[in-house]
């Protein structure tokens, strides 16, 4: 019997993904989850956004409610977007230390799950 090959394992970047107002990227917490790969967030302007989970995320990354992922607007001041990244603990962290998520942000997503 043959032995499977196994995968080359993919290299993380070593930047964090960052949101860029020009690219209409805006960094948001999971709420909850609509079915059918459809999520609720609510992002760092306050609003309430309808996001797609893609297919290159589906069964690879697990998104849960309470998640900080960086969402990409269908258009910019849309209500809609597609989910880019998902950001660890880690990443998350940095984030708050670099002054681009506020803590309580991510204290109100927690609490809301």
């Amino acid at each position: 019997m043959l032995k499977k090959k196994k995968e080359p394992v993919e290299e993380k970047p070593s930047e964090i993904p960052l949101p860029n107002p020009q690219e209409a990227t805006i960094i948001c917490g999971v709420i909850k989850h609509l079915g059918g790969d459809y999520i609720l967030v609510k992002c760092l302007d306050g609003l309430d956004r309808k996001a797609r989970i893609p297919g290159k995320f589906r069964k690879k990354v697990w998104i849960m409610e309470g998640d900080i992922v960086l969402l990409g607007l269908w258009s910019p001041g849309s209500d809609k977007g597609d989910v880019i990244h998902k950001y660890s603990k880690g990443e998350i962290n940095k984030l708050v230390e670099q002054g681009v998520v506020p803590r309580e942000f991510i204290n109100a997503i927690s609490g809301l799950v």
